[in-house]
């Protein structure tokens, strides 16, 4: 779903959100970017968001100089049959420093049938199809290679607790990078903090209730393909909440 500070805010890497792509593809001096991921499984947060499909990301960016401030596109688009999941986002990045990151999201995940309505502009808080999230990442000390994020839904669709009222989720995440031999890696523990009771008629947004959905390790490396050097990445992915487990490849082009 934008280029946070470290490998950043997610799975690291890859496997999220506009926050996620591996590398940016600069053009030259110029102050675009653009690009796309390709992953085995679209996995967010701990969450199979694409089905049972491989997925194209591709993603847009225009960044001011030297501001830290950046807006951009992210997409994901399912291979396969059925249902293969599609998400359109919008957003808006700010670095004042090199170890903090605030990020807002339009999150909106049109349909993949070719001749029904989405209502893309319906920003009616009841009605809309669009997630409004804020989201702050500390981190990227060279010295203590630690970061942590936190992200809460500010408005439209959302999850609901048991008297149908919107919690605004709300996710942390804290983690670890490195490098080992040829590689570098990321280790990530999210949490989900709200618990939807949905045993008593609640909606939850990360799932059933509040717990550990996002745990495990990414690796990556870039590897010298048809005289191109590109970054691949594999990450393992528990969520413990949910009782499932994911093995994720991506490259970046």
């Amino acid at each position: 779903m934008k280029r946070i500070i470290l490998l950043a805010a997610g799975v690291c890497l890859m496997f999220m959100t506009p926050s996620s792509h591996i590398h940016a593809q600069d053009n030259g001096n110029s102050n675009f970017s653009m690009g796309a991921d390709a992953v085995s499984r679209y996995v967010w947060r701990g969450l199979n968001l694409g089905g049972a499909t491989p997925h194209i990301q591709p993603f847009m960016e225009y960044s001011f100089g030297e501001s830290g401030l950046a807006i951009g596109a992210w997409g994901s688009y399912g291979l396969g049959v059925g249902y293969a999941g599609a998400e359109a986002d919008l957003y808006l990045s700010y670095s004042p420093v090199d170890w903090l990151n605030f990020t807002v999201t339009d999150y909106f995940f049109p349909s993949d049938e070719p001749f029904e309505a989405n209502d893309y502009f319906n920003y009616k808080s009841d009605e809309t199809g669009h997630t409004i999230e804020a989201m702050v990442t500390i981190g990227g000390f060279e010295s203590f290679p630690l970061y942590a994020t936190f992200a809460i839904n500010l408005y439209g669709d959302d999850g609901f607790n048991e008297q149908g009222e919107k919690y605004n989720a709300k996710y942390l995440e804290l983690g670890y990078t490195g490098a080992f031999n040829q590689y570098e890696f990321a280790t990530f523990a999210g949490l989900a903090l709200d618990n939807p009771k949905t045993d008593e008629g609640g909606v939850g947004w990360y799932g059933d209730s509040a717990g550990l959905i996002n745990l495990g390790i990414t690796l990556s490396k870039e590897y010298n393909i048809l005289e191109k050097s590109l970054p691949v990445a594999s990450s393992l992915i528990f969520n413990p909440e949910a009782g499932n487990i994911y093995l994720v490849f991506g490259i970046s082009f």
